[in-house]
């Protein structure tokens, strides 16, 4: 018969040897996603002089390695700049496929069909990540058509810094992007609708946003920052009630900074000191939209690491999670910022962010930025998700 002693010293090599992540039951449901961004060709096409037949291929692996890893969900860039990776009688085939905006892929091929249906063949989602607002990257040289929008109507859109960008305080401007949006929705089976964190511009230093004309039409007597607020609820209202009558299965998602407001500014907002905000610098409300039903999720972006001076994720994982309203919540999470400082080169990281989402009730999963950290398995957390935290699949969360 052991010893008592014997006993506790087994327990403690046990506890030793298994690591406090393994995950003996993790969710059934539960939002596994990554981002596929195309623009600047960060994750796919690598290149933009590939073969349809690369491109076609290429995917093919991204889509088996993150099934294997256990991500059920890509959120794929298929409008990174008032662009096309799919036929649009709307805008131009995009630069960062073919090479060239306006140049179709050769032999001819419908990209996002394409991706939806190899998607949908491994019983995984597909969330077509569109850009609403940005319309060229560089006006120093990006390829641009002769009928690329931003020349059609010139008028609707704005210089600030090197980017050009819709005005969102004109009319015309948002209904073309609801448009745009429609004719996705109407055309093809996409599970989501999902918009990243540009809206209103993050602020360029001694510039401001010059939206003079629009605010002197549309103002109607408003603040200024009232005023461009109303203007970013009204695209996502427009959008969210578009889709709905078109499918309503079909998701809106929205993808913010991960910081509402600070609670300097507002007792409704994070214990965080972020230099901007949704709110008062990028103009966006999500809670409002949260609270109005207008989204059906939402996946702040928590790109800082636990115990962060300014921003600390757990610190953020637990504002969001009392923030909801009924609606679902992702955390975006940052594996590319691996190795980029003391604390995110500590492999535990990323696991411990894990692991905070999963203790935080109103937490429904996850989504990584992007699908090139998990590729190169940085930090080896593409075998963390493999062989531990999505080793057991789950099914993405159905929408309230």
């Amino acid at each position: 018969m052991k010893s008592v002693l014997h006993i506790f010293l087994l327990i403690i090599f046990h506890l030793a040897v298994v690591p406090a992540t393994s995950q003996t039951n993790p969710p059934k449901e539960e939002m596994r996603a990554v981002w596929l961004a195309t623009v600047d060709n960060i994750d796919w096409p690598e290149s933009p002089n590939m073969s349809t037949e690369a491109q076609k291929a290429s995917f093919i692996r991204l889509l088996d390695l993150h099934k294997r890893n256990g991500i059920n969900t890509v959120i794929v860039q298929i409008r990174p700049s008032s662009d096309a990776f799919y036929p649009s009688a709307f805008e131009p085939w995009s630069q960062w496929l073919t090479g060239k905006q306006g140049l179709a892929p050769q032999p001819f091929y419908d990209p996002l069909e394409f991706m939806i249906t190899e998607t949908h063949k491994r019983d995984m989602e597909f969330h077509a990540w569109m850009n609403p607002y940005r319309a060229v990257v560089n006006i120093f040289n990006s390829s641009i058509t002769p009928d690329h929008i931003t020349r059609l109507h010139p008028e609707w859109f704005i210089t600030y810094g090197e980017k050009k960008l819709f005005d969102p305080g004109n009319r015309e401007a948002q209904q073309y992007v609801v448009d745009v949006v429609k004719d996705v929705v109407k055309r093809y089976a996409v599970d989501a609708i999902h918009f990243d964190d540009y809206f209103y511009p993050y602020p360029l230093p001694g510039k401001i946003f010059p939206d003079y004309s629009s605010y002197a039409k549309y103002g109607k007597g408003m603040k200024r920052d009232d005023w461009r607020r109303s203007n970013t609820d009204s695209i996502i209202y427009k959008v969210y009630t578009a889709i709905k009558k078109i499918n309503p299965a079909c998701q809106l998602g929205i993808s913010p900074f991960g910081v509402w407001r600070n609670s300097d500014k507002d007792p409704a907002g994070s214990p965080t000191k972020a230099g901007p905000t949704n709110y008062d610098v990028l103009y966006a409300d999500i809670l409002l939209w949260l609270k109005k039903g207008w989204i059906d999720y939402v996946a702040p972006q928590l790109y800082w690491e636990i115990g962060h001076r300014r921003a600390p994720c757990e610190v953020l994982i637990d504002w969001w999670s009392k923030n909801t309203f009924g609606k679902k919540c992702y955390i975006g999470l940052a594996p590319y910022l691996a190795n980029s400082n003391n604390a995110w080169r500590s492999k535990t990281q990323l696991p411990r962010q894990i692991e905070k989402i999963r203790r935080t009730p109103n937490i429904s999963g996850m989504a990584f930025y992007s699908s090139k950290s998990l590729e190169k398995n940085l930090n080896g957390w593409g075998d963390s998700l493999r062989l531990n935290y999505f080793k057991i699949p789950a099914v993405p969360p159905k929408s309230r």
